[in-house]
């Protein structure tokens, strides 16, 4: 088997379930990577904050002045906020054309953030390959990505900065670039999500964990008892873990035992480094995802490790009817989590270090299709943390209305700033060199703009 071969053959051996295991441990062999010295003097984490289903970004930014915000009330109608209830947005640079933003009302913590420079808001960002007008879209005069408007395609679209094959997402391409700082390299990609394109890189491969940590092979553990027995257990855990003559049962065996070597390591961690102070709401799964992130954050130098790339998800964006209703408790659960995982990187002293970002399916329709909204393109993105350029807007503001110069129907938003300026501005904070930028970023090329100033370097 040639090595290339092999290490395909890791990656998609990541994503079988071990005997005895629910939610599956992936990790490939970095031993390598683990052996070179950690080069890295600080600490840095991106973590990736996934609104499953599209977020609705029109009653998550909306227009307060007085112009757009009538314009944006003709269009969404029973689905409009009422202009009252919106949180104002005072950016330190003034938009251009008079046009105003505010905040959902449920996004109270994350308003206090924008205005403390905590919180920055990306405009309409989606998947592009290069820069696109509405008429190219409509003749189709330009490379496009694939099957626009689709849930399940543009989810990879998103998390991979590709139009082609799905096989690395640019956290895993950002984790390749910076195992060897991490004298654990397990440790480097983390999701709370279970198998995670977002983190799967050539080398780099996903860890996945619950809320509580890795799920043990509970049968396999030392002291553990299988049908009453000691002895049957320690049988199970020497056949899942020993050496074999056949390649592929001994790269599962070497996953296995990684696997419980990596459990017994973070769950030592985890107890060694104590309880946060900071509070977060139960109830709540993606307080729970953040939770367990900040606790392996403070576990950082137990862990061995310099450069971490996390992913989170809450599910429930895909507003198709009772949008108001539904929309209000998922804002409510994005606030509550995201202010309280910064709270906890303040109780870190890690704010400067760790930076949190939005993202998502797509955008969705400006237009009402009675009491919800349709598939979008482009959306607005937030950005937090104590590195963060806050308290601003970038990117091109869209004309609020419909068959604008963005409309490319129902009010779907034309991006105007691509996903691989997004992944670029993030890695270069993270350290990765301009001369990699275009492994994150395969489009950057054919963009202007390619470090969007939200962050500073």
């Amino acid at each position: 088997m040639s090595e290339l071969s092999r290490r395909a053959f890791l990656k998609r051996l990541g994503y079988l379930t071990a005997a005895g295991v629910a939610n599956p441990v992936t990790i490939n062999l970095m031993g390598m990577a683990e052996a070179a010295a950690a080069t890295a003097t600080d600490y840095k984490a991106l973590v990736c904050v996934f609104l499953d289903g599209g977020n609705d970004q029109a009653n998550t930014l909306i227009p307060i002045d007085s112009t757009n915000y009538a314009e944006y009330e003709k269009i969404r109608q029973e689905i409009a906020i009422d202009q009252s209830k919106v949180l104002p947005l005072i950016p330190s640079t003034r938009l251009s054309d008079g046009l105003k933003w505010g905040f959902h009302p449920q996004l109270k913590r994350l308003n206090s953030l924008f205005h403390l420079k905590k919180l920055a808001v990306l405009q309409n960002v989606g998947t592009l390959i290069q820069p696109t007008s509405v008429e190219q879209f409509m003749r189709k005069t330009v490379p496009l990505p694939n099957i626009l408007f689709s849930h399940s395609t543009q989810k990879k679209v998103w998390q991979t900065t590709s139009s082609g094959a799905f096989r690395e997402g640019w956290g895993g391409q950002i984790g390749d670039l910076i195992l060897n700082q991490n004298s654990q390299a397990m440790f480097s990609c983390i999701s709370t999500a279970n198998n995670s394109l977002f983190l799967t890189g050539d080398d780099a491969i996903p860890l996945n964990i619950e809320t509580n940590g890795i799920v043990p092979i509970k049968s396999a553990v030392d002291g553990a008892r299988l049908y009453g027995s000691q002895k049957c257990a320690s049988a199970l855990k020497e056949l899942i873990i020993s050496e074999r003559y056949n390649i592929m049962e001994n790269h599962l065996n070497s996953v296995n035992k990684r696997s419980m070597e990596a459990e017994s390591m973070m769950s030592a961690a985890l107890k060694n480094s104590g309880e946060l102070m900071t509070q977060f709401s139960s109830n709540n799964s993606l307080a729970d995802q953040l939770k367990i992130v900040a606790k392996l954050i403070k576990s950082r130098n137990s862990l061995g490790v310099k450069r971490q790339v996390f992913f989170v998800s809450l599910k429930g964006f895909d507003t198709h009817s009772d949008l108001l209703r539904r929309h209000d408790k998922q804002m409510s659960l994005v606030d509550d989590a995201l202010a309280s995982f910064y709270e906890a990187t303040e109780e870190l002293n890690v704010t400067q270090s760790v930076t949190t970002f939005t993202a998502s399916d797509f955008g969705r329709t400006f237009s009402s299709n009675g009491n919800g909204s349709d598939h979008g393109w482009g959306s607005h993105h937030m950005i937090m943390g104590g590195a963060v350029n806050g308290k601003d807007f970038y990117g091109q503001s869209p004309e609020i209305g419909l068959d604008t110069a963005e409309d490319v129907g129902q009010g779907r938003m034309l991006p105007t700033t691509s996903i691989d300026q997004y992944s670029a501005t993030l890695a270069k904070w993270f350290g990765v060199p301009n001369s990699d930028l275009r492994l994150i970023a395969p489009n950057l090329h054919n963009f202007n703009n390619q470090d969007l100033g939200f962050m500073r370097v």
